[in-house]
């Protein structure tokens, strides 16, 4: 399969030089070389300019709620196995409304892969402070400047037990699909956080700003290795890319004991009779 053949047809709204858009040519170069057909694809999504990303590529796809993408990407899941779910989203709506799903997810250890498109901003509504965002930056609704740290995703990540951990930028494309194709091989709960610049209301963490602080992990990293995932992630000078950690463990599937029956998708709901469960609502 090429990129192109999973080209939407629907005009794209984002801003001429949005990090976005490589974030979405890593994404099709990512599935091209997965090699399924889109119908076995699902995109999910909840609110702002990641969230756009599900109409520009063609696959099946779910908008969510604002921070309610993941619990859909995990019913998904939970309901049809075989589909590879793939969510996109923003910092904002993963740390931010989403935060609690964002925990509980890891924990639960669904099979998705995460993408955050993370511009350290909230774009869709005109450059409000979002969680990463750095402390000091002066914005419309913050004028004396953020006060606060900015949270820590892949710390936060590593620290909750997440299995696939993983930092790309959306400069970086050929680098960024491998990571994705990474994730998506990965059995559970994938994140990948994408530095993302966002040109129209981010004008500190520019591509110029980037370009002097990312660099590559190289291949002496140990991924297996949590303690060195968390000292990678808890560099502010230099800013690393790659996998931090990859560990193996039981997915929800698995957990559960679904993976042993058959998919709840394939149930046969043609005799079911719902009048018990109505029963206990009188």
């Amino acid at each position: 399969m090429e990129p192109k053949d999973f080209n939407s047809s629907d005009p794209v709204a984002w801003c001429p030089g949005c990090g976005n858009f490589g974030i979405q040519s890593a994404l099709k170069t990512a599935l091209a070389r997965l090699g399924k057909p889109p119908r076995e694809l699902l995109l999910v999504s909840g609110i702002g300019q990641a969230a756009k990303m599900p109409h520009y590529i063609k696959a099946n796809f779910f908008n969510g709620l604002h921070g309610r993408a993941l619990p859909a990407a995990a019913a998904a899941k939970i309901a049809n196995r075989e589909l590879t779910v793939i969510v996109t989203t923003g910092d904002g709506d993963c740390y931010g409304e989403g935060g609690n799903h964002f925990l509980h997810n890891i924990r639960r250890n669904v099979d998705m892969t995460v993408i955050v498109h993370d511009n350290q901003v909230y774009g869709l509504t005109k450059g409000q402070a979002s969680p990463t965002t750095e402390r000091g930056i002066k914005t419309k609704i913050q004028p004396g400047g953020v006060i606060l740290a900015p949270f820590p995703p892949l710390e936060t990540a590593l620290a909750l037990g997440c299995g696939f951990v993983a930092r790309g930028y959306a400069a970086e494309r050929e680098h960024l699909a491998e990571l994705i194709l990474a994730g998506i091989a990965h059995k559970g709960f994938s994140l990948i956080d994408v530095f993302q610049p966002c040109v129209s209301f981010n004008k500190l963490n520019t591509y110029d700003w980037f370009s002097t602080r990312v660099y590559k992990v190289g291949p002496e990293h140990d991924v297996a290795d949590k303690s060195a995932a968390l000292a990678l992630a808890a560099q502010r000078e230099r800013l690393p890319l790659g996998v931090l950690y990859s560990k193996p463990g039981p997915a929800y599937g698995e957990l559960s004991g679904l993976d042993a029956l058959p998919p709840l998708v394939n149930a046969d709901l043609a005799n079911v009779d719902i009048a018990p469960a109505l029963a206990d609502f009188r």
